[in-house]
């Protein structure tokens, strides 16, 4: 080899890793700011959320980095991680879960803000119109606190002759709540039941919520939509199996983990959503150009064991309106 083209092949070589690193560090950075741990999303929202990240090309760690941010189900500290996101200047933030949406919105109106939100975005302030976000924030909203009314019909019709029912909210979220609980009460006047509103904000709290309810002879659990109660599903679906009480569920993964029954939007495809809008900002797409998305399909979902455990089946018409039955 000649002395010239060894010099320039030695020097590309040593070129090399600088050249890797300025590819790398090109990379456009994702901020994700999640209400829960990194341990437990990883098991069920994250995969679904870099899924949709996928089906638009881009792949952590090779053609996207993404600066996660976790409260650990302690969403006071939700407004400054949303800072400290905006500080690192990310490409896009999401907001991972109801909590982490109006965080992330005062914190940046500059950054395109993707959110998912289990109540309606205009009436939280998150944005001008489903069709017209308007503003730096687009995402999903799978409002299954607005069919809270239809899983109560669907919980009475379990059991015709509950005259009590409880609701479980989560007070660390305050706006979920309050729209859950308002949502139920012109339902629960019609049906001629007694409503009581037990809160939870903890696993040791989910367990007091559980006495308070036995204390009470409530007859009927309807489980409220917050992300610290999806990330509790085993507790709350062994804590209803125990006390014998017939609980409804915003999520399948409820009822598939032995739950009673549950009436929603799917979760999974709401984070791939999530994902795929990421990803086409991340592509130039304006968040005020993407219209906020709505699930186009709930499910009832029915798990017999569960049923028998309490010593209740489910009426006929349940069963026949049923989109899945876990046997």
């Amino acid at each position: 080899m000649r002395r010239r083209e060894f010099v320039t092949l030695l020097s590309g070589a040593a070129a090399w890793p600088m050249v890797a690193h300025s590819q790398q560090s090109a990379m456009p950075v994702i901020g994700y700011l999640g209400s829960s741990s990194f341990e437990r999303s990883a098991r069920t929202s994250l995969p679904n959320f870099k899924r949709g990240l996928a089906e638009t090309g881009y792949v952590e760690d090779r053609s996207v980095t993404i600066e996660y941010r976790w409260a650990d189900d302690h969403y006071e500290r939700l407004p400054a991680l949303a800072v400290e996101l905006v500080k690192r200047r990310v490409a896009v933030l999401v907001a991972a879960g109801s909590p982490t949406a109006l965080p992330a919105k005062a914190a940046t109106t500059v950054i395109p803000t993707v959110f998912m939100v289990g109540s309606d975005p205009v009436e939280l302030g998150l944005v001008a119109s489903f069709n017209r976000p308007g503003g730096n924030l687009t995402g999903v909203a799978y409002l299954n606190a607005e069919v809270a009314p239809k899983r109560l019909e669907l919980l009475h019709e379990f059991v015709p002759a509950a005259k009590s029912i409880a609701l479980l909210v989560n007070p660390a979220n305050p706006h979920a709540a309050e729209a859950q609980a308002n949502e139920l009460k012109a339902s629960v006047r019609a049906l001629g039941l007694q409503l009581t509103l037990v809160k939870a904000s903890n696993a040791i709290e989910i367990e007091e919520a559980f006495s308070v309810l036995v204390r009470d002879r409530v007859d009927a659990l309807q489980i409220g939509v917050d992300p610290l109660f999806g990330n509790h599903i085993d507790q709350l679906v062994a804590l209803a199996k125990r006390q014998k009480v017939p609980t409804i569920y915003p999520w399948r993964e409820f009822t598939a983990a032995g739950g009673l029954m549950n009436y929603g939007s799917s979760i999974p495809d709401a984070y791939r959503q999530v994902g795929i809008y990421t990803g086409q900002i991340l592509k130039g797409a304006q968040p005020r150009d993407l219209p906020v998305q709505q699930p186009i399909k709930l499910q009832l979902v029915l798990n017999l064991k569960a049923a028998k455990a309490i010593g209740v089946e489910f009426p006929a018409k349940l069963l026949a309106f049923a989109d899945e039955v876990i046997e």
